[in-house]
């Protein structure tokens, strides 16, 4: 039996009910799947970065098992990114034709009774491409002299924009003006589990059934069922147990596509497990920002406003439905971050280049921006010799003005920014820091101290998508909450859980509403024929969206609980509580096991013309759709070989605000694991190209991941500060840990050697990065070691 919290279930810290299976190796994930006559899939991917298809030519004898995209002509090539006529159409076929556009896009598939014989077919599978330019380097990719992507182009930009605010000819004159080009490389998202499909012809359903590992089960049956040229009720998703997404799995793939479709050529049920290559060179890819700003401030350290140029390298394609438009926009509008910045004036590029494409990852674009302008205040302090947190307090918007729409058209809702700020400053002991800093460290490494402050739009609905115009409008969650003549109740929702423990803070929510205990509540998800129409989980979401849904439906079935429990109770409605599994009023009680019974199988104990059944659907979004926003200040001390270059977190402290938690185990979990994706940012993972548009980190030899011993026992400090928009007055928290690390450890390494004024403006911060900056730093100022 679970325990509730002093004052019930919101805000209890239990278990997560989803560890169980796990522990126990008892889930099912789509590689789990087995099913009679199943054949594996194996993919023939390209080699060559951009060039001419000119041949695909099938092994004798093995045609019948070879699948290109000649093979698959009827399958529709869906229209990907937003509806603006600015944006530029960018066909991604699920298999290659006419052209390839980088490294491991997909030319043929091959069928085999096992991955590896697959395989083996694929190996003999002829392709004739004739090289083209490759597109590697998004800045030089809008030269007028740059081999073009898309013929019909004129450039290499899926689309650029604007964002202009205030006056910025006015900072012409500031007395600080401070140009800085930073730079976030290219990951890959490096979910635990990789992409997955199992797809067969359901003959007695007569119906496309398939597995996959998604964020968002419902939207992706809309996709292929449009690609496929097939009615809705004819395609069923099932998203099993899903190991992690992070964004990654909340776009439609062509594997995913041609998986789909070679189901329905072939009389056995087909399979394709990515495999870790795969993901890295055909996977979502992430990050890659390009800024080139310009700060400006006043002598007394206030921020006045910031120009410039944002490049997104978006890769080669843009994914279904929406792109990686709203990549450069999230920039360029989050660069004020919390500070009284006024003027702004940003030119956004996303870049079609020859790499895999760009999808959404923990944070969306955020990271970049929060590493950008959290890099340039630390800048703005050094020039002034200023210390970095007093200029951030001085310049942060306070809680008395709060709302506050920011230069970049941000409403920043409920919040205490300068108190964040002073707990992360206590917690990191900023004094005792540069006390300890003026003494050199017996080992001969430098130590520093970085700050890094982030927000983070969660919970945004319609009006925030049909702004970005978007094909697919989330503006809502689902969920169907039915009570069995037992009385236990089973609540469906249309989100997805891939490992955020949607299992336990659902529950806690419905428990809360029903006066039930969490153990007597099941939450479902990730089946199309049983979940009500939802959008998925992305977006730190599915706490607002389907946290409210949940709710709305539980409160529904509470008053229809209450009504039967009055009149069995010969009492009024109004009189009676729902308390510990039990319908109370002044002459007794009656369990909720009883009511349900009576509105299921003895209805003639109901009131007189009250339907039977506890069930209903509810569907939910906050009274204002433009997002809720949760925050935090980051800080974190560092350790540096200044010949070697390696960097050892010491200490690392969170104060964050992600308003009422309904399980602070659960947001404590988020905040590290984000953190954890954050180091990585930081320090360690990149996947560079060579110029010919070669991938050089195809395998976890060359892409570096922070492990066990990188990873910090991180301090966390919460605040409560409600939104007023939302049930319970809850926040989205699960990117926030992911946007600010790799600012914070920039300025931590930077303040370690900002004697010798160090620049530290690219991430990942690898040795050789930083033992080259600081020999360059050296050199500039001729110092010796």
């Amino acid at each position: 039996m679970a325990h509730a919290a002093a004052d019930g279930w919101i805000g209890a810290s239990l278990l997560r009910k989803e560890d169980a299976r796990h522990l126990l190796g008892a889930g099912r994930f789509v590689a789990d799947i087995r099913l009679p006559g199943m054949q594996d899939v194996a993919f023939v991917r390209s080699d060559v970065a951009h060039g001419v298809l000119r041949a695909v030519g099938k092994p004798d004898g093995a045609a019948a098992r070879v699948f290109t995209r000649a093979d698959l002509a009827w399958v529709k090539v869906l229209e990907a990114g937003p509806e603006l006529a600015a944006f530029r159409s960018s066909p991604y076929p699920p298999l290659a034709e006419d052209k390839v556009r980088y490294v491991g896009q997909a030319v043929a598939a091959c069928l085999g009774a096992t991955r590896g014989q697959a395989e083996d077919l694929a190996d003999q599978v002829a392709v004739d491409i004739e090289p083209l330019p490759a597109v590697v380097d998004c800045v030089a990719a809008m030269r007028p002299d740059c081999a073009r992507l898309f013929e019909a182009w004129p450039d290499n930009a899926f689309i650029r924009s604007s964002v202009v605010e205030g006056d910025p000819a006015s900072l012409a004159g500031a007395p600080i003006r401070l140009r800085r080009r930073l730079r976030m490389n290219r990951q890959a998202t490096v979910h635990l589990e990789g992409r997955g499909v199992v797809a067969h012809w359901d003959h007695r359903q007569d119906e496309l059934v398939i597995h996959l590992s998604t964020q968002g089960p419902h939207v992706m049956r809309l996709g292929i069922a449009e690609a496929l040229g097939l009615p809705e009720h004819k395609v069923r998703i099932i998203a099993p147990d899903v190991g992690g997404g992070f964004g990654g799995k909340n776009r439609l793939m062509p594997e995913e596509i041609a998986v789909a479709a070679i189901a329905m050529r072939v009389p056995h049920p087909v399979r394709w497990i990515e495999d870790r290559r795969e993901h890295l060179i055909a996977s979502v890819h992430a990050r890659d920002h390009y800024y080139d700003l310009t700060i400006s401030a006043s002598a007394e350290g206030e921020l006045l406003g910031i120009e410039g140029s944002v490049y997104i390298d978006a890769g080669a394609y843009a994914l279904w439905p929406t792109g990686a438009f709203m990549e450069a926009s999230m920039a360029a509008r989050n660069l004020p971050g919390p500070y009284r910045i006024r003027h702004l004036a940003i030119d956004t590029y996303t870049v079609a280049t020859s790499k895999a494409p760009m999808g959404p990852y923990r944070g969306v674009a955020r990271p970049g921006a929060c590493f950008a302008i959290e890099r340039l205040v630390d800048e703005v302090a050094r020039e002034l010799g200023r210390e970095p947190a007093e200029l951030r307090r001085m310049n942060m918007v306070a809680s008395a003005e709060l709302p506050y729409r920011t230069a970049g058209g941000l409403l920043l809702d409920t919040g205490d920014y300068h108190d964040s700020l002073a707990k992360a400053v206590e917690l990191i002991d900023l004094d005792g820091i540069r006390a300890r800093q003026r003494t050199p460290e017996a080992d001969g490494r430098a130590i520093g101290v970085g700050f890094a402050f982030y927000s983070e739009q969660s919970g945004h609905g319609q009006a925030e998508w049909t702004k970005r115009k978007s094909r697919v409008v989330p503006g809502y969650e689902s969920a169907r909450t039915r009570v069995l003549p037992d009385g236990s109740v089973v609540i469906h929702v249309g989100a997805q859980n891939h490992g955020q423990g949607h299992e336990t803070s659902l529950a806690q929510i419905a428990a809360h509403e029903l006066g039930l205990d969490p153990d007597r509540i099941s939450i479902r998800y990730g089946d199309t024929a049983t979940a009500p129409f939802g959008f998925g989980s992305f977006a730190s979401r599915t706490i607002v969206f389907s946290g409210g849904a949940v709710a709305k439906s539980c409160r529904a079935i509470a008053d229809k609980v209450k009504r039967i429990g009055a009149h069995l109770l010969q009492t009024e409605p109004e009189s009676v509580r729902l308390e510990n599994g039990a319908v109370v009023g002044a002459t007794g009680a009656v369990s909720f096991g009883e009511i349900a019974r009576a509105a299921s199988i003895r209805q003639e104990l109901l009131p007189d013309g009250m339907d039977p059944l506890l069930e209903i659907v509810s569907t939910y979004e906050p009274s204002d759709s433009g997002g809720v926003f949760s925050y935090g200040t980051h800080a974190v001390i560092v350790a540096v070989d200044p010949e070697t270059g390696i960097t050892e977190i010491l200490k690392y402290v969170v104060a964050e605000d992600c308003g009422t938690m309904i399980n602070p185990m659960i947001v404590d979990g988020q905040v590290q694991g984000g953190i954890a994706q954050g180091i990585g940012t930081a320090l360690f993972e990149e996947i560079p190209y060579s110029d010919l548009g070669q991938p050089l980190a195809t395998t976890f030899a060359d892409y570096m991941m922070p492990c066990a011993t990188e990873i910090p026992i991180v301090e966390i400090a919460h605040s409560v500060i409600p939104a007023k928009v939302t049930e319970y007055g809850v926040k989205g928290v699960g990117e926030g840990g992911a946007i600010a690390p790799p600012a914070a450890v920039a300025n931590a390494v930077a303040d370690a050697f900002r004697h010798i004024r160090a620049r530290f403006d690219e991430t990942p911060l690898t040795p050789k990065r930083v033992s080259d900056a600081i020999a360059a730093a050296r050199a500039a100022q001729g110092d010796a070691p």
